[in-house]
């Protein structure tokens, strides 16, 4: 399918860009074309079958009439038999249906494919035959046939007697078809460029031509005619290279609307051939006498063998001078490989010599670098253990000092209290006393302002601690002390973690709480991780240090 569709492509694309190339450009397009040649051919032969099943379900004569005016068009530069079994049968139905203009149509059509075919006489005797005076708006297609036919026998005629007399009657009927056909039409056009040909006047067939050229419909098998001409009209310009392109242009349009009876490919081949492109001409040329005879196109098939032998004689004598260069290309090649082998054992030896260097040197590589990477690890932990070294001597330093501090405080405190106790107890205020030695109100405030003064130091250590505790937890599930707190349960049992006290027994002396209360506030927290829970007190303990 896909295939199909690029062959689909090429002939829909690149005919309207021939005429923007040069014939550099368009004889691949050509190589390419008659390369593929089944997939034209197999296009065409689907057309036909299509009119075929058409014809075979159509009983109303006028539709037939028209089918089989179809067949023979498909047929007339394919399969010239084909052509004129539906050329007649086409002749058959219009008789039957009595229409003058359709009858002398049919008899045109029959006059054409006689002329391919070789058979003049039935051709000329038909042509004698048709009243023209009955249908005069077919003046200009019956002088067009009488043209042809005669341009056909002039071609094929054994002397130049003949030839002179067919040529003459062909210009005759040419010039009256100029006269009788439509000025707007293709028919006029084509016979308006032959007349100026004839007459030596290129430049006016090419302004004829030329801006004709593009409204032409790439189905149109007119494009290759006028393509054809307008290379003719180059020639007599002595303009080769574009006399050349515009047979290309001629030539491709044939081949891609399968037609197996035409005159560029064959002419493009002889240019070729005196460019001296032997096997490009070769192959046009082969390809132009296969397609006339399958065709049956006598005349093509004829006039093609009287050039095929010139070309097909240079071919032959290239490839024989192929051969002899290949033959001297091939000794010379081995007399090389020869020396190659010398050359390629010498170095294998060498390479065998530098890779035992390169072995040891690897080997030597490779041990050096395991010790690279040992001394590499070696540094890492060094560095991690005085990172951790420096980190906990910082840390007993400010807690030292914090710890006399507070020592210092409380035993101030405790005098103060005991005087308080003694005043008490002098005064004889037993009860005041006994109350005084019962409250909590004085622990409960020293316990709070302890607290408050570890929130304080543990802060001024690790300022970022809350931030960057947070963010190890899942966004929904962060952790803020209230209003007028610096730290609450959850982030003072962490950062005593932080500060290495890990055992859950001694946070709970720590903090007052039970150890299952300890161990579930873990707990809890780890389960709010946003990494894996098993690294989450790891990763608390990398807060504000430089192995975070």
């Amino acid at each position: 399918m896909t295939r199909f569709l690029l062959f689909v492509i090429i002939s829909l694309v690149s005919i309207p860009l021939f005429a923007q190339n040069n014939s550099n450009t368009l004889l691949p397009e050509i190589d390419k074309t008659i390369e593929n040649n089944s997939y034209y051919t197999q296009r065409k032969e689907h057309g036909i079958t299509q009119l075929k099943a058409q014809l075979k379900h159509t009983l109303v004569p006028e539709e037939k009439d028209k089918i089989t005016q179809k067949l023979y068009n498909e047929y007339q530069s394919y399969q010239s038999d084909s052509a004129l079994v539906y050329a007649q049968t086409n002749f058959q139905i219009a008789e039957n249906l009595n229409d003058p203009e359709k009858l002398n149509q049919t008899k045109f059509n029959l006059v054409a494919i006689m002329g391919t075919l070789g058979m003049y006489k039935e051709g000329i005797d038909i042509l004698n035959a048709i009243n023209i005076a009955s249908t005069p708006n077919l003046k200009g297609s019956f002088y067009s046939v009488s043209r042809v036919i005669y341009g056909q026998m002039a071609d094929n005629a054994s002397s130049q007697q003949e030839k002179e007399k067919y040529l003459l009657l062909s210009k005759q009927y040419r010039d009256l078809c100029v006269t009788f056909y439509d000025p707007n039409s293709t028919s006029f056009i084509i016979a308006k460029a032959d007349w100026n040909l004839d007459n030596k006047k290129p430049e006016e067939t090419l302004d004829l031509l030329l801006p004709f050229f593009p409204k032409i419909k790439q189905t149109d098998s007119n494009r290759a005619i006028i393509s054809y001409i307008i290379s003719q009209a180059y020639k007599l310009k002595k303009d080769r290279s574009k006399e050349k392109k515009w047979l290309c242009i001629s030539a491709l349009s044939d081949l891609q609307l399968a037609k197996k009876e035409y005159i560029s490919l064959r002419s493009l081949a002889f240019l070729l051939y005196e460019d001296g492109d032997i096997e490009r001409a070769y192959t046009y040329i082969k390809r132009s006498l296969d397609d006339a005879v399958i065709c049956n196109a006598r005349l093509r098939t004829y006039e093609i063998s009287k050039m095929l032998p010139i070309i097909s004689e240079s071919y032959q004598q290239q490839n024989k001078t192929n051969r002899y260069q290949l033959m001297v290309f091939l000794i010379s090649a081995s007399f090389l490989v020869l020396i190659l082998l010398a050359l390629l054992f010498l170095l294998f030896r060498q390479m065998k010599k530098l890779s035992k260097a390169k072995s040891d040197l690897s080997s030597a590589n490779d041990k050096l670098s395991e010790l690279n990477v040992e001394l590499n690890t070696f540094n890492e932990k060094l560095n991690l253990s005085n990172n951790t070294l420096t980190e906990a001597n910082y840390l007993k330093e400010i807690y030292i000092g914090r710890y006399m501090d507070q020592c210092s405080d409380y035993l101030g405190k405790l005098d103060e209290y005991q005087r308080k106790l003694n005043v008490l107890a002098t005064t004889g205020k037993i009860n005041d006393l006994l109350s005084a030695v019962k409250s909590k109100e004085y622990i409960e405030n020293e316990l709070k302002e302890f607290y408050a003064n570890f929130d304080k130091t543990f802060l001024q250590l690790f300022p970022n601690f809350i931030h960057d505790f947070n963010a190890l937890l899942i966004p929904t599930d962060t952790i803020q002390p209230k209003e007028g707190e610096q730290l609450n349960t959850e982030l003072r049992i962490f950062a005593l973690i932080r500060l290495g006290i890990k055992d859950s027994a001694k946070i709970a002396v720590f903090l007052r709480y039970s150890i299952s209360t300890i161990y579930n506030y873990r707990s809890q927290l780890k389960n709010k991780s946003a990494g894996p829970r098993e690294e989450f007190e790891e990763k608390v303990m990398q807060i504000g240090t430089s192995n975070k």
